[in-house]
């Protein structure tokens, strides 16, 4: 065998050594701090939706962009501690998800970017000044879930003719949802329908609320938008499933798991456009500059096989009007 001469190998070695320390060094990677409401088993396909987006943009993980990830396990008490700890490692940048992360986030910094995911009426709860300009150090992505509460109620009641009085789930610790509330209470007077409200503020109350359907005889339920309560759906389907009743919802999950029917703009893609904006931010941008965006699209999805079990007959308008029927 012969040997590669020692001046041969050292000069491979200083010409190969700055290519790879480069590609691996930690420190040139910009970190993005990402604080989630629920838990990554029960989000993986929004980190995806989330991931797949910077993908798009070029990003390579370990090489261009580190996430720290900080999960509330649904206790959104948790949050402001979590947005604490991202700030403490100094991140470039916050994603968000949904108005208490995003409320959490804010109250943590001033001056590091954050983008929110998830959110709705971010001008009315104190995120940002305007959607247009939003000022300070918030932008995001919107869901306009308040503005979508009274078309839910409405598409429900279309497909339930003879509903009068429909339980409302929310959670009272969550400040976009009283607005919610308030939207779905208009659109039922509206209708002439009586709303029932049910507040919870953790997962411990979601049974004993879910329980008082049942005892005021409430002929359908709606879910207001609410991570907590996303965190929690296959308890709430469960219930549902159970006790035969019908129920609208705010995303495609609930239905895809089992649930009745749901409209609103899709999640993935939402969570898939909040890359966007880290991009321009890491680019220099200011989340001062870069308006608030809001949904242009939105799906209703129904489940032909929850409503054989639960012995409905979903009218034809409402089919006809839908962008995925689950058979």
């Amino acid at each position: 065998m012969k040997r590669v001469p020692l001046i041969v190998t050292l000069a491979l070695s200083i010409l190969l050594a700055p290519l790879g320390a480069d590609a691996q060094q930690p420190g040139k990677a910009s970190r993005i701090g990402y604080l989630g409401n629920s838990s990554l088993v029960i989000a993986s396909h929004l980190v995806d939706g989330f991931r797949q987006g910077l993908r798009e943009l070029g990003y390579v993980e370990g090489r261009d962009i580190a996430i720290e990830y900080r999960w509330a396990e649904g206790r959104l008490d948790r949050l402001p501690d979590l947005a604490n700890e991202l700030v403490r490692l100094k991140v470039d940048v916050i994603v968000a998800s949904a108005t208490p992360g995003g409320l959490a986030a804010k109250q943590a910094t001033a001056t590091i970017p954050i983008v929110i995911v998830g959110f709705g009426s971010p001008v009315e709860v104190g995120l940002v000044g305007s959607l247009a300009r939003p000022g300070g150090n918030v932008t995001g992505v919107s869901l306009l879930n308040t503005e979508l509460s009274a078309k839910g109620l409405q598409l429900l009641k279309e497909a339930l003719p003879k509903v009068s009085r429909v339980a409302v789930l929310w959670n009272s610790l969550n400040p976009q949802n009283a607005l919610t509330l308030k939207e779905t209470q208009v659109a039922a007077a509206a209708l002439g329908v009586t709303l029932q409200p049910l507040a919870v503020r953790g997962p411990e109350d979601l049974q004993s609320a879910l329980a008082a359907t049942t005892r005021e005889r409430a002929g359908a339920l709606i879910v207001v938008p609410d991570p907590m309560l996303f965190s929690n759906r296959t308890s709430i389907i469960r219930f549902a499933a159970t006790n035969r009743l019908p129920a609208m919802y705010w995303a495609r999950e609930y239905v895809e798991d089992g649930g009745l029917m749901s409209y609103g703009a899709n999640l993935y893609e939402h969570f898939r456009r909040a890359a966007t904006y880290v991009d321009k931010i890491l680019k220099g941008a200011k989340p001062a500059d870069l308006p608030v965006e809001q949904p242009t699209k939105f799906e209703l999805i129904v489940n032909l096989k929850t409503a054989k079990a639960l012995r409905l007959t979903i009218p034809q308008s409402v089919l006809i009007r839908a962008d995925e029927v689950i058979q």
